[in-house]
C-alpha cells in the first residue's frame, strides 16, 4: 500500500471546504474528503447509484460532521479515483473496505444511500469486526422487489429531464408533489455550494456498469440478514420509485438489531427532503 494522506492540521467543519486528497491501494488512487473532529468511530460514507464527492448533500454530511469525523470517497473507477467500476455490488464492497483500510481505519461506522446501502450490506456480512453500526437510506435488499427496474427508471427520468431541461434527480429522488418539487430544488442547489475543487463527473462507462451491478442485485437470491448483528438505522421515504419503499420494511424486518424510520410525502431522497430530522436522529443513533 502506498499512502498519500496529507497530514491534516485543522478541523475542517464544512464540507464545501474540505479539500480533495487522496490514497493509493492495490493499484488505485482513491480520491476522498473528510472533516469533523478526529477523534471517535468515524462515520464512512458510500455513495449512491452515479455519485462522485460532490453528489453528497452538504446539510447530511455538515450535521454529522458536527460530532462525528466523516469520510467520504469516490468508489474504484468512479469521480477522481483511478482503476475500473467494479461490476457487482460485492466488489464495490471488497474496494471500500480495502479503502477503509488504507486509511488506518480498524472500526467504523457506515452510512450507505441506495447502492451505498446495498454495499454496505456486503461489508456487515464479509467484515463484522470493521463495522459498529449503519445508517442505511433508500436502499433494498438483494433480491428485493422492483430494484430491477432501476435501470429502467434512469433511463426514463434521464430522458424527462432532458425534455424538461431539469436534473434527472428531480424525478428520481423527490415526489412530484408541492412539497417533493420544492424540496428537489433546494436539495439540487445545495449540491452547487462548492464552487472550488469540484469532483470529476462519472463516466457514462461507470454509470452503466454501476446499473449492471444494481440490477443483478434486485435479480439476485435473498441474503440471510440476520447474520448482521450491528445496530442500523434503516430509513427512506413513503414513496421511493427507485428502490419501492416496501424493500426499505422489509429490510428493517429481516435484521434483528434495525430501527425503521418512513418519512411523509418523500421519494428515493427522503433524509435530504427531511436533512433535519434525519441528522437528529441519526446523531441519537449514533450516540447510544
Amino acid at each position: 500500500m502506498n499512502d498519500q494522506r496529507q497530514p491534516r492540521t485543522d478541523v475542517v467543519t464544512s464540507y464545501k471546504d474540505a479539500p480533495t486528497r487522496t490514497v493509493t491501494a492495490g493499484g488505485v488512487v482513491y480520491a476522498y474528503r473528510e472533516l469533523g473532529p478526529k477523534a471517535g468511530v468515524p462515520v464512512v460514507f458510500l455513495h449512491h447509484l452515479a455519485a462522485v464527492l460532490d453528489n453528497w448533500d452538504p446539510r447530511v454530511v455538515d450535521g454529522i460532521a458536527a460530532e462525528h469525523r466523516v469520510i467520504t470517497f469516490d468508489n474504484r473507477g468512479v469521480g477522481a479515483s483511478t482503476g475500473s467500476t467494479p461490476k457487482t455490488i460485492q466488489a464495490m464492497a471488497k474496494d471500500a473496505v480495502t479503502f477503509i483500510r488504507a486509511m488506518g481505519l480498524t472500526r467504523v461506522d457506515l452510512l450507505g444511500f441506495s447502492m451505498g446501502g446495498m454495499i454496505a450490506q456486503v461489508i456487515a456480512q464479509d467484515e463484522p469486526e470493521l463495522v459498529r453500526k449503519m445508517i442505511i437510506a433508500g436502499t433494498g435488499p438483494a433480491g428485493g422487489e422492483g430494484i430491477e427496474n432501476v435501470t429502467l427508471l434512469s433511463h426514463l427520468d434521464t430522458v424527462r429531464g432532458l425534455f424538461t431541461l431539469q436534473d434527472p434527480k428531480q424525478f428520481l429522488f423527490f415526489t412530484r408533489t408541492a412539497n417533493g418539487r420544492r424540496a428537489g430544488k433546494e436539495f439540487l442547489a445545495r449540491l452547487k455550494e462548492r464552487t472550488g475543487n469540484r469532483d470529476k463527473a462519472i463516466s457514462l462507462k461507470a454509470y452503466f456498469t454501476q446499473l449492471k451491478a444494481i440490477h443483478q442485485w434486485g435479480l439476485a437470491q435473498p441474503q440471510d440478514l440476520s447474520v448482521i448483528r450491528q445496530p442500523v438505522l434503516v430509513a427512506n421515504g413513503d414513496n421511493d420509485r427507485m428502490v419501492p419503499t416496501k424493500n426499505t420494511v422489509d429490510l428493517s424486518n429481516r435484521l434483528p438489531n434495525s430501527e425503521l424510520v418512513i418519512y411523509p410525502d418523500a421519494g428515493h431522497g427522503g433524509i435530504f427532503q427531511f436533512h433535519g430530522q434525519f441528522v437528529e436522529k441519526a446523531l441519537e443513533f449514533l450516540k447510544r
